[in-house]
């Protein structure tokens, strides 16, 4: 038996064994209003009965407008694709990386369980409401150039695509998830951190946790083909560093520096193809955050609002 930290409803599902493994017990992690009692999961033979006592304090939007809490989410995504008919033919190792957990949100960006990376960036899914947190990381060097990576041909999402320097989620580990603004943003820059060694070989001690400045989050959908796509509340993160790289050729297929005046040209080029988080960002902060990189990006820096984008 399994236990978890807040009760308060029981939700209670039919659900498959495969779907339980993927949605690796969706639940609330951010107790607004606390309980001493722990949550109880059960679970019988076939079929498989998936209970789960759930807060019901925080919502997220479905495009049939019935909100996504605690209680519902089980309900709401019952029928999950746990088959391996979706991530048939791609990269054995990006395959694997697709049952990382992701941290499931509300809209106001408070976790209320989590799910596997397939199953978050599956366009099915994403078009009923299933939202999740992201990172993305902008590093400048000492000529406050930014680093671009070009995304591999094996990455399942937005493959050989440009973009920032790293984009990845924290993961639903104690250590990366936050139920708070600050602790949220200690678990992005964890993860950033992380992340940056896995994709560029950059070592931690060349980008320690404190040199990470945190300026917003923005809330956007984006669809990768008919299959995958994202659906993310994307912690953006600035970091000026000197580094060494040592690329993962199965993450990153090319790397760049470009100040903002020859990215703005490569905006130009067709043959060029960019994440869309990416330009977006670029289309309504980037540049003016860059101008002030070393002068009054302070009024810029833990921004309180999301941005919806």
């Amino acid at each position: 038996m399994l236990f978890l930290r807040q009760s308060t409803k029981v939700a209670t599902v039919f659900c498959t064994r495969a779907a339980i493994s993927h949605i690796s017990c969706l639940r609330t992690f951010a107790p607004l209003v606390p309980s001493k009692r722990p949550t109880q999961l059960r679970f019988s033979r076939t079929p498989t009965l998936f209970t789960s006592t759930m807060s019901t304090t925080t919502t997220a939007t479905t495009t049939d407008n019935e909100p996504i809490t605690a209680d519902n989410i089980l309900r709401l995504f019952p029928d999950i694709d746990t088959s391996g008919e979706a991530l048939e033919g791609h990269d054995e190792e990006q395959i694997r990386l697709m049952d990382e957990s992701c941290i499931v949100l509300d809209e106001n960006d408070l976790p209320i369980g989590k799910a596997s990376k397939k199953v978050c960036h599956l366009m099915t899914n994403i078009d009923r409401g299933l939202l999740h947190r992201a990172f993305s990381v902008f590093l400048f060097n000492e000529d406050n150039k930014l680093l671009l990576q070009q995304r591999a041909s094996e990455k399942i999402t937005f493959p050989d695509m440009w973009t920032n320097t790293c984009c990845s989620h924290p993961l639903s580990v104690s250590t990366e998830t936050g139920s708070t603004l600050p602790e949220s943003i200690e678990g992005a820059k964890r993860a950033a951190q992380r992340k940056l060694e896995h994709e560029l070989g950059i070592k931690k001690e060349q980008v320690p946790i404190e040199n990470f400045r945190f300026l917003t989050r923005i809330h956007y959908k984006a669809a990768s083909n008919g299959k995958w796509g994202e659906h993310e509340i994307d912690y953006i993160l600035f970091i000026k560093a000197n580094v060494d790289l040592n690329v993962n050729k199965n993450e990153v297929q090319a790397t760049s520096y470009v100040l903002p005046d020859e990215l703005k040209a490569q905006f130009q080029d067709p043959k060029l193809k960019f994440t869309p988080w990416f330009k977006l960002i670029c289309d309504s902060m980037l540049f003016e955050w860059w101008k002030h990189l070393d002068s009054g990006l302070d009024k810029y820096l833990n921004e309180q609002e999301i941005r919806r984008m």
